[in-house]
């Protein structure tokens, strides 16, 4: 994580600090004892920051056990280890190996998270590091997709594949695939309609677009969904919807800076044993960035005062 962007992650997550970080240091009021009355106020705050009821359940039990064989550190410390542990997941959890560009990775997610913006900043990220990309516009339901996207392409650099509206998704999918094939393109992002996890008709037609591709030997080698933060443990309910369906590879959260419940990540993490790949801080085109689980739980837990 670049220091500009991990000040910006850093200042994001106020919100959510002031919910945990900040409660919890006037529960420890100084002292550092964690008796068990200390214990529960703690795990009610991981609660209140949305890390989920099991989540916040586990990470106590931990910080109680640590707290005994090290009661030298402060519960910061100690959280700081554990919140660390749960977003330690493997990147290449799901993966598919490469065998042949273009690497494929299809986006997923329900609407209004920012899904099409996200295909957009990502294209930008990969194009600044030198990768050729081509972006296939398979949301044909909602037009305004495709233009957000002509313009996120005209942006990057990157090359677009779209169609007319109403066109079978799964066809542009396909037709992006033999294009970035014959355009000798290293990476194919496919933005997909956004959808309701619990619309069937809608999940069938995502799945159609995953078969279309492994059909042809092209992935995805990755599949991520678009979270949107700040719609709390909802983001959980859709994640495992998505998941079960097709699949993912990794997660992308949005708008964490507009959250005071940014601990939906660490539930998401222990619960789906899921990376997540991207976190997304603004709405500039750098703003959307690789996760780093350990300067992320870093900017989470320290004031800004003492990073600056």
């Amino acid at each position: 994580m670049a220091l500009d962007f991990f000040a910006k992650v850093r200042d994001g997550l106020a919100k959510t600090r002031t919910v945990l970080v900040d409660r919890i240091a006037e529960v420890v009021s100084g002292s550092n004892k964690l008796d068990e009355d200390t214990l529960e106020e703690i795990e009610a705050i991981l609660i209140d920051a949305d890390t989920g009821v099991d989540t916040a359940v586990e990470v106590v039990a931990s910080i109680r056990a640590s707290a005994r064989d090290n009661p030298e550190h402060s519960v910061f410390d100690l959280l700081g280890q554990e919140l660390t542990r749960i977003v330690a997941v493997d990147d290449a959890v799901g993966v598919r190996p490469v065998d042949v560009l273009p690497q494929v990775i299809l986006v997923v997610g329900v609407n209004g998270v920012g899904k099409t913006t996200t295909v957009g900043k990502l294209a930008h990220l990969l194009a600044a590091d030198g990768k050729k990309v081509m972006i296939a516009a398979c949301d044909t339901f909602r037009a305004a997709a495709s233009q957000q996207l002509e313009v996120w392409a005209q942006r990057s650099g990157a090359n677009l594949v779209r169609s007319r509206e109403g066109a079978d998704p799964a066809a542009v999918a396909f037709d992006a695939l033999q294009s970035a094939r014959a355009r000798e393109m290293d990476v194919l992002l496919v933005d997909t309609a956004g959808r309701l996890h619990t619309k069937v008709n809608l999940m069938e037609e995502l799945k159609k677009i995953d078969r279309t591709l492994s059909k042809q030997d092209g992935g995805p080698h990755q599949t991520l969904l678009v979270v949107d933060a700040t719609t709390g443990q909802n983001a959980l309910a859709q994640a495992r919807q998505f998941h079960e369906a097709i699949g993912l590879t990794g997660l992308a959260l949005t708008k964490l800076d507009g959250t005071a419940k940014g601990g939906i990540l660490f539930a998401l993490c222990r619960e789906l044993k899921l990376p997540v790949s991207y976190i997304g801080i603004g709405e500039g085109a750098d703003d959307l960035q690789p996760f780093d689980g350990v300067e992320f739980v870093q900017a989470l837990l320290e004031p800004a005062s003492d990073s600056s």
